[in-house]
């Protein structure tokens, strides 16, 4: 009788869990396709960008050489007489940018080890979020002030300062890009396990000295990836640099002068007059797959360096 009993009590056990069971792994299937989707949007939508890039690019260079592309001096495409010289381009890009990384990765990583070392948890929770405030700033309001309060101050200080140039422009880019790199490489830092820390405390360290020598290598993988990042941000900042650097393409490396960068002269082109399919029309597809290389090959070097950092120390 009781082993009936018992047979009769598993058996209904079983009956009672198998509607549950078979529900949890319809909802672990649902999961899996839902995430699954979102992945493969965000793949699809890559995929669109290059290919929308891609074939414009291609009918440019079917009427402009890559040769002269790449060679070309000077950049004039709305000009009668046109030239394609996509490096004074580059140059404007990268002057403005190496201004603004000067600022921002400084900057950002001692604000991050402050946070993260030095503030007490009460400032921390209050100063992080305020630094995190600036990221929020649009751009075009980063443009005016760059423009209308900086550059007086600059044009006060350095002579031969124009209205429109890259120096100004890359120092509020700087700002505008603090937040991404304070806020991740406090991320990075306060990521290092505590156990680290104390272990050098014990050997004798002092606070310094553990920060230098323990922490911040610990935690360089995430910080080169936030530097990075905000290279990439500098690069593919289109307003600030649209209002405040000017739009006249001239290869210098002059910071007191007016530039144009490849943001701001897509902004130029698809706000003017070029006819579609045109020449002029087909040039902003061509910088634009340019600047899509060069964040591609940051993205690259990012994840190389990451993963053969992260193979030395395992």
């Amino acid at each position: 009788m009781s082993e009936t009993s018992s047979a009769l009590r598993q058996f209904v056990n079983s009956a009672r869990w198998r509607p549950k069971r078979s529900l949890s792994q319809w909802s672990e299937r649902l999961i899996k396709i839902v995430f699954g989707t979102f992945a493969l949007i965000s793949i699809l939508t890559t995929l669109g960008i290059i290919f929308s890039l891609v074939f414009e690019t291609v009918e440019f260079f079917k009427e402009v050489p890559v040769w002269r592309f790449l060679t070309d001096t000077q950049w004039t495409p709305l000009f009668v007489n046109p030239q394609y010289g996509i490096i004074v381009l580059i140059c404007a890009t990268l002057l403005t940018s190496v201004i603004a990384l000067l600022v921002a990765i400084p900057l950002g990583l001692l604000a991050a080890i402050y946070l993260s070392e030095y503030a007490n948890p009460r400032l921390r929770r209050w100063l992080k979020p305020a630094l995190e405030v600036l990221a929020g700033v649009p751009s075009v309001v980063y443009g005016y002030f760059a423009l209308l309060f900086v550059t007086p101050i600059l044009q006060a200080l350095i002579p031969g300062m124009e209205t429109f140039n890259a120096l100004s422009a890359g120092l509020v880019m700087g700002i505008a890009i603090l937040p991404i790199m304070a806020s991740l490489s406090e991320d990075a830092i306060y990521a290092v396990p505590q156990s680290l820390r104390q272990g050098a405390y014990a050997v004798g360290a002092t606070q310094r000295e553990t920060i230098t020598n323990v922490v911040l290598p610990g935690a360089l993988s995430g910080i080169v990836a936030a530097s990075i990042l905000s290279v990439a941000r500098a690069v593919g900042e289109t307003m600030i640099v649209t209002i405040a650097a000017g739009q006249n393409p001239r290869l210098t490396l002059d910071p007191r002068v007016s530039v144009q960068t490849m943001t701001s002269f897509i902004v130029q082109v698809s706000l003017g007059d070029a006819p579609v399919f045109s020449i002029e029309y087909k040039t902003i597809f061509a910088v634009g797959m340019t600047l899509f290389a060069m964040t591609l090959l940051l993205n690259i070097f990012s994840f190389w360096f990451v993963n053969r950092f992260r193979e030395k120390y395992e």
